[in-house]
């Protein structure tokens, strides 16, 4: 819906109404679900997967060289 520029500014300056705001954030909820769900399905058609990190300090990996003293040679 078009609304002339004043209305626009008046709405921006004033800020919605309860009713308003209800609805964008209704609309907001619709189309974050609706992207969610292309995603998954873009996802799905072309074979991708999620990169996962491994974590910090993993177990398996070693973070310092071990060092000998030279003392126990």
């Amino acid at each position: 819906m078009l609304y002339p520029l004043s209305y626009q500014l008046y709405k921006y300056e004033h800020g919605l109404t309860a009713a308003e705001q209800r609805a964008a954030d209704l609309r907001t909820g619709e189309v974050a679900a609706a992207l969610r769900d292309l995603r998954l399905q873009l996802g799905r058609i072309l074979g991708l997967r999620r990169r996962v990190r491994p974590a910090r300090g993993a177990a398996d990996a070693m973070t310092a060289s071990l060092r000998v003293p030279s003392s126990v040679r």
